[in-house]
């Protein structure tokens, strides 16, 4: 049997050799024999490279670096040897077309039939073209997916504390400079909803007090109830030097950069007038006084400031009294009855008149609303306190003097509905502004 085999080889190699030096077309009666190879001598040809053994013991990660490179090295291999079993692949189907246009049918169904007994030509490879190049396409995929699982795995299998100590602090910095970033972020959020906080209840209470203002004068137009004939024309009567006798203001001062302060004011009391009003605020009594106590000349106090006033009212008789001040150099102006009889500056310059204070009439205030001395309480009558938050013209204060004008304050009016008495201090009707002319 050996010999016949030999033999058969030995033609399939010698007509292999004239068919490649020879013509286009093979000399008539030459032929080809085709048979299969023993499965043992197609292992030369399809040789498989064997992935050699790790010696000793590794570290995860170099071992997976390893495997990784050698399945790299497995897959040149494969495509190089593709591409040689392709060259082999055509030369085969070549002889195989040759061989079936030589033989007969008969001949022909009895080759395909010892073919068919026989083992494929090429190892463990199929003998259909097509079907050994899908094979092959096949197991390449499977070894790149192989190599990427291994590559996922490598990934996943490097910790942090793995990291290079470069790495790893430059890592931890960033993280440090994120969480400082969140953190003034956090904070920046937290002053914004503060502030607007704020503001909204600024606002709310700005609000508030302009529509209490308002209902407070539509209740006083609505009431129109006011025991004289009109709501200006009373006064307040003090006529005891005492420390319970005074009238309050029931509305306050806001702001002031500037103020005029206007009334008509009657006393005989000796010696001096006593405190015809003050405004207390908190921190600070004697934010706007004005008093004639003991022998002194009258005086007018901001923030605690003095400046005499040249003005000479104890003589029992109306008189119209207007002060007038501002902020900016703390210039100040005094009238008596619509004449201007004493300026001066530097009371209290730069200081704003604070608000929510308390404003009382005949009473000197140690404390915000009390505390008051009976030696510096005014004994007298008085009407017609009016304040504005400007200083007003010359001409506005002698017509407000001499009755051509009826100017109420824009601060505080005169008004019933605003002037509260207490400890014994009346209100009366007022003699109209022509009779107190006549008084002086």
């Amino acid at each position: 049997m050996l010999p016949v085999v030999a033999g058969l080889l030995l033609a399939v190699a010698a007509s292999g050799r004239g068919a490649a030096a020879g013509d286009q077309e093979s000399p008539p009666g030459s032929r080809f024999v085709c048979t299969s190879l023993p499965l043992d001598a197609a292992g030369a040809g399809c040789p498989v490279p064997s992935v050699p053994v790790q010696g000793g013991a590794l570290p995860p990660e170099e071992e997976l670096k390893a495997t990784v490179l050698q399945l790299r090295e497995t897959v040149l291999q494969q495509k190089e040897t593709i591409g040689s079993q392709r060259e082999a692949i055509r030369e085969l189907t070549g002889k195989l077309s040759r061989c079936e246009g030589a033989d007969g049918k008969s001949a022909a169904g009895t080759w395909k039939k010892e073919l068919g007994k026989g083992k494929d030509t090429m190892g463990d490879l199929p003998r259909d073209p097509a079907q050994v190049i899908d094979q092959l396409s096949r197991t390449m995929q499977t070894l790149k997916d192989r190599l990427e699982s291994l590559e996922h795995q490598l990934r996943a299998n490097v910790s942090y504390a793995a990291l290079p100590n470069d790495l790893r602090e430059m890592l931890q910095r960033r993280l440090g400079d994120l969480e400082r970033q969140i953190l003034s972020k956090v904070a920046e959020l937290e002053d914004e909803k503060s502030l607007l906080h704020n503001e909204t209840s600024a606002h709310r209470q700005r609000t508030e007090t302009a529509l209490n203002a308002l209902l407070e004068r539509v209740s006083e137009l609505e009431k129109g109830n006011s025991a004289f004939k009109s709501p200006d024309e009373f006064k307040v009567s003090l006529p005891l030097r005492t420390n319970y006798l005074y009238g309050k203001i029931k509305k306050t001062l806001p702001e002031l950069y500037a103020f005029t302060v206007c009334l008509w004011l009657r006393s005989s009391a000796s010696p001096g007038i006593g405190t015809p009003f003050s405004y207390a605020v908190p921190g600070q009594a004697n934010e706007i006084v004005l008093i004639e106590w003991g022998n002194n000349p009258i005086e007018l106090l901001i923030n605690d400031k003095v400046a005499q006033l040249p003005l000479f009212i104890s003589d029992g008789k109306w008189h119209h009294i207007c002060i007038t001040w501002t902020t900016r150099d703390g210039m100040w102006e005094a009238f008596q009855d619509g004449e201007k009889l004493g300026t001066g500056e530097n009371l209290a310059p730069w200081h704003p008149i604070k608000p929510g204070g308390v404003l009382i009439l005949g009473q000197e205030q140690d404390t915000v609303g009390g505390r008051f001395d009976a030696t510096q309480a005014f004994v007298g009558e008085m009407s017609q306190f009016n304040i504005w938050d400007r200083v007003l013209k010359a001409e506005d204060i002698m017509n407000i003097a001499n009755c051509s004008t009826n100017m109420p304050g824009n601060i505080i009016p005169w008004v019933d509905n605003n002037v509260d008495v207490f400890g014994g201090a009346t209100k009366w009707p007022v003699e109209t502004c022509e009779e107190r002319l006549l008084d002086l």
